[in-house]
């Protein structure tokens, strides 16, 4: 019996790798004929080739809370909204297909992901912004995330600065907020007179809104994960990705939990260790919540100015504010016939 559950579990992971390996090269080679087609049509068709691979691993997303933003694009930043950063805690190179799978967003990655097989491909055709541990370069990968920003992208960003074993969020690096607080310069006494790099600077009220967002894998074959299943998705130090993808493609199914926190106005905050602070705080607290299977895990509150959020974030807040008076009537209601 033993015997048949392990061969049965051999098959499934050898069916799982063929697919993915069926699915990536065409999937991706499309993307990379929509680079040239205007408009929201490539971020679209990322989340499709991110959704396909985690339902290719068995990986089902539960989401709770509202995304911020939409889909982007020129046209969105042309009407005047914000870019948004989402901010989440990392444990595992999976964290990129599930957020992929929620979010209109390409990735700020490690430059060492353009050496794995297949992820480096799809990394690459999904523009993501590569950043590397050579301080020479810092401030050409700056402007790239500006420019993609004021392009119409929203971005990822994963501020730990490493994955983890998943037990803990790590502090953030207030310099990965720097983005979304930029210095101010002031003509001659920065720039001697001259205009900052193209893409360097936000327009006028277009700085990015801050999202922050907590990601647990909680489920494994149905059950919750507990402290000793975690390496079945963290992959962290210096394990190797191969092995690490035969192992989990052996299971049947998993779950992924994601927290849309409220989001942040960075303008709001005195500096961008306050922004990092906060930031944090939610996407602790969120994760906390879901390792400890927390049938009340919900979004923690943020400060924001409400008219600065995108139109579908606020479309979320009234929502809200709807079902709070909806449920404050019919308790009034209540009270008055007793």
């Amino acid at each position: 019996m033993e015997r048949l559950c392990v061969l049965q579990q051999r098959v499934r992971s050898a069916r799982r790798l063929v697919a993915i390996s069926v699915w990536i090269p065409g999937s991706v080679a499309f993307r990379a004929l929509l680079l040239r087609v205007p408009g929201t049509a490539k971020i679209r068709w990322s989340r499709v080739i991110f959704s396909t691979l985690c339902r290719l691993l068995g990986i089902r997303v539960r989401t709770i809370g509202h995304r911020a933003g939409t889909t982007g694009g020129r046209r969105a930043r042309k009407r005047g909204e914000r870019p948004v950063i989402y901010i989440s805690n990392h444990s595992s190179w999976l964290d990129v297909l599930v957020l992929g799978k929620v979010l209109p967003t390409v990735f700020v990655a490690k430059s060492d992901i353009l050496g794995w097989p297949g992820m480096g491909l799809i990394a690459r055709i999904g523009e993501t912004i590569f950043v590397s541990r050579n301080r020479s370069s810092t401030g050409r990968e700056s402007d790239e995330m500006f420019s993609s920003l004021n392009e119409g992208n929203n971005m990822v960003l994963f501020p730990e600065g490493t994955s983890s074993d998943g037990s803990r969020v790590l502090p953030f690096m207030s310099t990965f907020f720097a983005i979304a607080k930029p210095p101010q310069l002031r003509g001659s006494a920065k720039t001697n007179g001259a205009p900052p790099l193209s893409g360097a600077t936000f327009a006028p009220g277009m700085t990015p809104i801050i999202q922050p967002v907590s990601l647990v894998y909680d489920q494994l074959n149905g059950l919750p994960v507990q402290r000793l299943k975690r390496p079945v998705f963290a992959w962290y130090a210096e394990m190797e990705l191969g092995p690490h993808l035969w192992q989990l493609t052996q299971w049947k199914q998993a779950r992924a939990s994601v927290i849309f926190h409220e989001p942040l106005d960075p303008e709001l905050y005195p500096s961008r260790k306050a922004l990092a602070q906060a930031t944090w705080k939610a996407v602790a607290q969120g994760a906390a919540d879901l390792r400890q299977n927390n049938p009340d895990a919900a979004p923690e509150p943020a400060k924001y100015a409400p008219t600065s959020l995108p139109r579908d974030t606020l479309r979320g807040l009234a929502g809200k504010l709807d079902k709070m008076s909806r449920r404050l009537s019919a308790s009034r209601q209540k009270t008055r016939r007793h």
